[in-house]
């Protein structure tokens, strides 16, 4: 199994603006961009980063300009969605331009990767509603998630909520602006639900329920400042944390494993 269709495959990370490891977590995608350029050897990708507009976006999207840049060579081109659009599958970056044509800076098909950035979840995968997964996933276009973009990567994803049936399961601050934990359909890239922030939300719990309860067969909880790169059957972890699978227990229950920097486990559908 390759990280999705196409053979491409898919980065996701658990939040955190730590700078010592912007290259560590942010490294990798931006080199499988670079590798599906087609201006030629040593080209500089164009990394579409998709976010949210809450209002701010403009300015949050400087800091993901920021952060890219100081991981490696790119650049980075917003697309500010406002909160309740959605992203266009129609108009979903593809191959990159000829390298004798100008490159026209608005053009999404220009570009070599797709960033999708953090924020209010819920809005995120109401963003990226109906096609956008599989067409993503036929373009073969690298993807990361940051956050909210890790979490929409799933087939079913976790958007938010802190109680099941009334009984909270991980803190109210990592709800997200819902009561009762919400599984939504996602955009299918990785076979596994994700949750984010884990150790520093508190957001492990809220996974596990959900695996425990039937929900997922699967569950991957990110740290902050760690990445889950999802490739060839397998996740390879990097960065300051951990990456937490969490899977159904014979008799009840859930097994959990946590793997650190440079490790990895394999992972099917």
């Amino acid at each position: 199994m390759s990280g999705r269709a196409g053979g491409a495959a898919a980065f996701l990370v658990g939040g955190g603006w730590d700078e010592s490891v912007a290259g560590v977590v942010h490294g990798p995608f931006l080199r499988a961009a670079a590798a599906r350029s087609r201006r030629g050897a040593g080209a500089v990708p164009r990394i579409l980063c998709v976010l949210v507009d809450e209002g701010a976006g403009a300015e949050e999207f400087d800091r993901y300009d920021v952060a890219l840049r100081r991981a490696g060579a790119c650049t980075p081109v917003p697309l500010l969605l406002p909160v309740g659009e959605r992203f266009d599958a129609g108009a979903l970056p593809g191959e990159s331009p000829d390298p004798e044509d100008p490159e026209n800076p608005e053009d999404p098909g220009s570009v070599d990767g797709v960033f999708v950035c953090g924020g209010l979840t819920p809005a995120y995968q109401e963003a990226f509603g109906g096609g956008a997964g599989r067409a993503l996933a036929a373009r073969g276009i690298p993807y990361a998630g940051f956050s909210a973009g890790a979490v929409v990567a799933a087939r079913d994803a976790v958007v938010g909520g802190w109680l099941v049936d009334g009984v909270p399961v991980c803190p109210p601050d990592a709800a997200e602006d819902l009561e009762e934990v919400e599984v939504r359909p996602g955009l299918g890239l990785v076979p596994f639900g994700v949750d984010v922030h884990a150790a520093q939300w508190g957001t492990s719990g809220r996974l596990a329920a959900v695996v425990a309860g039937g929900r997922l067969a699967h569950g991957v909880a990110v740290d902050e400042n760690t990445l889950v790169e999802v490739a060839d059957g397998r996740v390879r972890v990097a960065g300051l944390g951990q990456a937490h699978s969490m899977r159904p227990a014979p008799g009840g229950g859930i097994v959990v494993r946590s793997y650190g920097h440079g490790e990895s486990f394999a992972v099917t559908r």
